[in-house]
């Protein structure tokens, strides 16, 4: 009998290690499938922003960020708070003086072309900024279709693409992250797993099956009449769900000559829940 029951145990033990690397074999073919297809739409944004202060202080900084590239026509999704973060340092902390200016916007695209962009619609409550290319790309991008697009649920796996540093040739990369937690109000939107890896803000996330689950930004809430101190407390790291993003997409209005402009992007008019503001 005993021996009966230690072959039943040498099976299942056996069967275990051939079905781990079964399913981490499954994962890992659809992620490189997804790599393979979004890539591209994924994007290098170079920033310029102006920054003053108190006391006339004032100066001015370059940074490398992410976008996702939503329609073909170049139009592009970036975190808000990676772009111009004032308005959440602003929401964290009522001692935060700084103002902020974007001065210049560049897409760098994989082929080494450089497109001068604009912002043409924020939404500080979802994060959310989107810029086009001031001249049309000469032909279409690829872009991340958000209208087929998925749910998620704790512990799903899901694949997030991102384009690297300079360091690191700007080389495309690709991440598996687990959702930690799904949030249902005041809004959907779902907190990733703490754990390091290449994924930053802007980034897309997808579900296995390709369908684009939504992009990584801040949330950030009001810290007023808690000081300065517990501001991080107020700040999160989550992905924002395509339908959210879709929406101000819809909005996005095309880039005006010059001679037009007179006013700044407009804001979106979709807002947040009235509990979005605490």
């Amino acid at each position: 009998m005993r021996c009966k029951w230690n072959l039943t145990i040498v099976s299942l033990c056996l069967l275990g290690t051939w079905i781990a690397p079964s399913f981490a074999s499954d994962i890992t073919e659809k992620g490189r499938d997804v790599f393979n297809k979004a890539r591209l739409a994924v994007v290098t944004i170079e920033v310029v922003v102006k920054a003053s202060g108190p006391g006339g202080r004032s100066g001015e900084s370059k940074q490398d960020i992410t976008g996702t590239v939503v329609d073909p026509s170049g139009l592009t999704v970036v975190a808000l708070s990676a772009c111009d973060p004032a308005e959440m340092y602003r929401r964290v902390s009522q001692e935060y003086k700084v103002q902020t200016e974007v001065s210049d916007i560049k897409m760098l695209l994989d082929d080494g072309t450089e497109l001068p962009a604009e912002i043409v619609l924020r939404d500080n409550d979802l994060d959310l900024a989107f810029l086009r290319p001031k001249t049309k790309p000469a032909s279409p991008m690829t872009a991340v279709d958000l209208s087929k697009s998925g749910p998620a649920q704790v512990l799903d796996e899901v694949v997030t693409l991102n384009r690297l540093n300079k360091a690191a040739s700007r080389a495309y990369a690709a991440s598996i992250e687990h959702i930690a937690a799904v949030i249902q109000k005041p809004r959907t939107f779902y907190i990733p797993d703490a754990t390091m890896s290449a994924t930053s803000l802007g980034c897309p996330a997808f579900l296995p099956d390709g369908r684009i689950l939504g992009v990584f930004v801040i949330r950030a809430v009001s810290s007023e009449g808690e000081g300065t101190s517990n501001y991080r407390q107020n700040l999160t790291s989550i992905i924002l769900p395509a339908e959210d993003i879709l929406k101000g997409a819809k909005q996005a209005p095309d880039v005006k000559p010059d001679s037009e402009k007179k006013e700044e992007p407009k804001d979106s008019k979709e807002k947040s829940d009235g509990a979005d503001k605490k």
